[in-house]
């Protein structure tokens, strides 16, 4: 089983929320994490909390354990020490989507993308009829126009991340991890998805984390960027940005934009030279 089938085994696998009107939205609390790979320690008692409905992005040096984070988040690779919570919950009692950076592995391509999507559902054990309506109305609501009957081998590459985006929604997550979704896309392709991302988060409010190596793009899309010191991880700032959305071309050039750049520029570069 790769990572791909993995997530998407535990992501089918948490209990539906209680019926109280609004989507139950988790604050993730990480408290005494520690990881290391061989003499590597990438977290030693790392501590974070990640605010309810808010899209973060996570920006630091080579190597510093952005998409390590990420992972033990979701349960793809196993903590060595700490507590992760979802408002006081595991991990196995919450829904979660998880979007790779490698669309093509993530895709079944033996499938039509309608059935890529609606994938977690039959492994939720939901019936075909509801999967199929369930399907429809997340595709209408975030008005793809996409031809759904296509295998991933017909599509283009934003396509094809596109579907691995509304399957990861389609389950209806608590929260979105998003390993560098666009690094595999063009240039052209990649502000195409930066603008359905954003769409997406707006009329969804689902919780999102998202892993970035593109500075602009990590505070172009985020209400929060969280800035990693090299291993062991600290937080080296979580910086807020205040730039109103829906974000466009104009907001590049925001001088309050471009402050908040230019801080999380000085933050990585000071952390780069570190020794």
């Amino acid at each position: 089983m790769n990572a791909a089938q993995h997530a998407l085994r535990l992501q089918s696998t948490g209990v539906p929320s209680p019926v109280t009107g609004a989507l139950r939205r988790p604050h993730v609390t990480i408290r005494g994490l520690s990881k290391t790979f061989g003499k590597a320690v990438i977290y030693d008692n790392f501590d974070l909390d990640i605010p309810r409905g808010e899209l973060i992005s996570v920006f630091g040096p080579n190597g510093c354990g952005k998409s390590t984070l990420i992972n033990m988040i979701a349960g793809l690779i196993p903590v060595d020490a700490g507590e992760i919570l979802f408002d006081g919950m595991r991990l196995d009692e919450i829904k979660f989507g998880y979007v790779f950076q490698n669309y093509r592995e993530a895709l079944f391509p033996w499938m039509r993308a309608f059935d890529n999507i609606a994938y977690p559902l039959k492994m939720m054990n939901v019936l075909p009829a509801e999967r199929k309506a369930r399907t429809e109305r997340l595709v209408a609501h975030l008005g793809i126009k996409l031809d759904l009957n296509l295998y991933p081998y017909q599509m283009s590459g934003g396509q094809q991340q596109l579907v691995s985006i509304m399957r990861a929604l389609v389950v209806e997550p608590e929260i979105l991890f998003l390993d560098e979704p666009f690094s595999a896309l063009d240039y052209e392709m990649t502000l195409f998805m930066r603008e359905q991302l954003q769409k997406l988060f707006m009329d969804s409010g689902t919780t999102m984390v998202l892993v970035s190596h593109d500075l602009e793009e990590a505070v172009y899309l985020a209400d929060h960027v969280l800035l990693l010191s090299r291993h062991p991880a600290q937080v080296a700032d979580f910086t807020l940005v205040e730039a109103a959305r829906p974000r466009t071309d104009a907001t590049l050039s925001d001088a309050g934009f471009v402050r908040t750049k230019a801080h999380c520029l000085e933050v990585f570069q000071r952390e780069v030279r570190r020794a």
